[in-house]
């Protein structure tokens, strides 16, 4: 895997492991969440534009000193930082982290 990546490995409701990767970060209302798309390996570096991308969204949350849990946040969350995410006002060089 490639080490610039920020993966987490995740597991789905049947069990299944799932490796995705965290495209971007965003406070929002105090909390911080990730956007994470499902991270697949591929050896010719080409991607398949045809192939819709399954984005996701969840809270992170830290647990102990250098531990984060990813949660999955309820669908009407999920879409409007989607939005936020997708918007031109977005801007993903500044994290606004209220909690130092």
């Amino acid at each position: 895997m490639d080490e610039d990546r920020d993966l987490v490995v995740v597991e789905d409701d049947e069990g299944n492991e799932l490796t995705l990767e965290v495209l971007d970060y965003l406070a929002y209302e105090g909390k911080e969440y990730a956007l994470l798309t499902e991270y697949v390996e591929d050896d010719d570096g080409e991607e398949d534009d045809d192939e819709p991308i399954e984005a996701y969204i969840m809270e992170v949350r830290p647990v102990g000193e250098d531990q984060e849990e990813f949660v999955p946040v309820d669908d009407d969350l999920a879409e409007e930082l989607l939005r936020i995410f997708e918007s031109e006002d977005f801007d993903d060089d500044v994290f606004d982290d209220e909690e130092e």
